[in-house]
């Protein structure tokens, strides 16, 4: 019988930073090499580290966590966020390896699409990595395209570009 994960979803503060930077390194080298070269695995990694979501709160990106516990010790599950760039809202979920297909993703995308919502979006744009397309059709994204992602690098990385029109999903006018 599979275990069953117990696991809150909360909005993430700064002092989140680096938790949230280790469960995106977890996610990125244990799921990404299902899909990907150690070469695009390893950059793809190569700037996780806290200050890079410290830096993308300043900027107004919002980030929710799922704290639960695999073991004896909580940790953070995962993370999603919610951005605006321009006049397109995008989204972003990353959950543990371990913690993976247990209803965690889909519980902080759906605090990221609140968020969305809340900010009038009318729908939700994501550069998909390979390992997260099925995540996002089962949450409602239609692809959109195939193309690439450069990472910090140069190096290209396969994606899929996806939307999830938000109108469709019940969203109230105010």
């Amino acid at each position: 019988m599979e275990q069953r994960i117990h696991f809150t979803v909360r909005r993430a503060g700064l002092a989140d930073a680096d938790e949230i930077a280790a469960a995106h390194l977890d996610s990125i080298r244990s799921i990404g090499p299902l899909y990907y070269d150690a070469a695009v695995v390893s950059d793809w990694g190569a700037q996780v580290k806290g200050d890079l979501y410290v830096n993308a709160m300043d900027r107004g990106e919002v980030f929710y966590i799922a704290i639960g516990a695999l073991s004896e010790t909580p940790e953070v599950l995962g993370f999603s966020s919610h951005r605006i760039d321009g006049d397109e809202h995008g989204t972003a979920v990353y959950v543990r390896g371990k913690a993976a297909h247990h209803g965690i993703g889909s519980a902080l995308f759906r605090a990221a699409e609140a968020a969305a919502i809340a900010a009038g979006a009318t729908s939700i744009h994501i550069d998909s990595s390979l390992a997260a397309v099925q995540f996002y059709k089962a949450n409602g994204f239609e692809e959109v395209g195939r193309g690439e992602h450069r990472l910090w690098s140069g190096r290209p990385m396969r994606c899929v570009f996806m939307r999830k029109n938000l109108a469709a999903t019940g969203r109230r006018e105010t």
